[in-house]
């Protein structure tokens, strides 16, 4: 994925480039046309413009890049609060640059339960519990084998936070932001389940009420919340589907192994994954970690059972685990 994301932006680069070798050419050309007392300011007027345009052009691309991505712990911060880079991110059209970060920060795809339930009830994304669910809410980061991984979390415990296990694999440092923004806290990994998909960090003086679990049930009005493609707070609203056994991957995407999987007719993007999927009373049912193979409006999740265990598991540990190597 980062040499995908490299070559996409390189790409525009280059033909940011070979438009002024063009533009420049057909511009040198229309000068030697040119007479008169006029043509020398023409000819700089349209040389200024030029360069302006391209500058534009290359400062949109790079700092999208910047802006939706983690390839440099330091960078996003440091231009995040740009007010150019915003008002170009939302007037340019950015379509490509952000499916480049989300190769960044891939949403795994397996084969699950079908979402043979009605149409999400838009209106759960407003409910009073689910938003208050979603200020419990976090974007957790890191570094693994050199680039930026982006994905979600949500408060599970007094200073514990739910993830998924690719979201953190290899990395070197964690953090977490609540609400997606602000101070980046530093956090450790005392649970660590590839097979599930599933870990746990410490954040040390987090100091918010966790969100409470409770057992999926079919049919229900759901919502899923996190940071898709590292944007900002997004809440998708969803409909239970089924909890059943399937054989897919793992966080490494290796297998086949046999899970218990929470089926969901949600829309859910890379960035998604270890942000959770709450009822009407914003109680967690699942974990989202994936999305179904061939579609983006499908997704599952682990269910809160699992969740649960790994809790109790989680609650007597203070030494960080190995979270082995980089998932992508």
């Amino acid at each position: 994925p980062l040499y995908g994301a490299g070559i996409t932006l390189g790409s525009i680069l280059a033909f940011a480039v070979l438009g002024e070798v063009v533009a420049r050419t057909i511009g040198g050309s229309i000068r030697d046309r040119l007479t008169g007392p006029t043509s020398e300011t023409l000819d700089a007027f349209g040389g200024a413009a030029l360069g302006f345009a391209l500058s534009l052009v290359l400062v949109w691309a790079v700092g999208t890049f910047a802006l939706r991505s983690q390839p440099l712990a330091g960078l996003p911060p440091a231009v995040r609060e740009s007010s150019i880079l915003q008002s170009l991110e939302e007037r340019m059209p950015s379509g490509l640059i952000r499916r480049t970060v989300a190769d960044l920060e891939p949403l795994p795809q397996i084969r699950g339960p079908k979402p043979e339930v009605s149409p999400p009830e838009g209106s759960i994304v407003g409910d009073p519990d689910v938003r208050a669910a979603s200020a419990r809410t976090l974007r957790v980061t890191g570094i693994a084998c050199g680039y930026g991984v982006e994905g979600s979390g949500w408060v599970a415990g007094r200073d514990l936070v739910v993830t998924n296990a690719h979201v953190v694999a290899g990395e070197t440092a964690t953090y977490v932001q609540v609400g997606g923004s602000g101070q980046r806290l530093p956090a450790e990994v005392v649970v660590f389940d590839e097979m599930n998909d599933i870990a746990v960090l410490r954040v040390d003086g987090l100091g918010l009420t966790p969100l409470r679990l409770t057992a999926p049930r079919r049919g229900e009005a759901a919502a899923v919340i996190g940071f898709p493609e590292n944007g900002p707070l997004d809440i998708e609203p969803a409909r239970t589907v089924t909890t059943e056994w399937v054989t897919s991957s793992n966080a490494y995407d290796r297998g086949p192994v046999q899970r218990v999987v929470t089926g969901f007719r949600v829309y859910v993007r890379p960035g998604n994954s270890g942000g959770p999927a709450v009822n009407e009373n914003g109680r967690v049912v699942s974990t989202i970690f994936a999305s179904r193979t061939g579609s983006d409006n499908e997704g599952y999740g682990v269910p809160s059972r699992i969740v649960h265990r790994h809790l109790r598991m989680a609650a007597d540990r203070t030494n960080p685990v190995s979270t082995r190597g980089c998932a992508n």
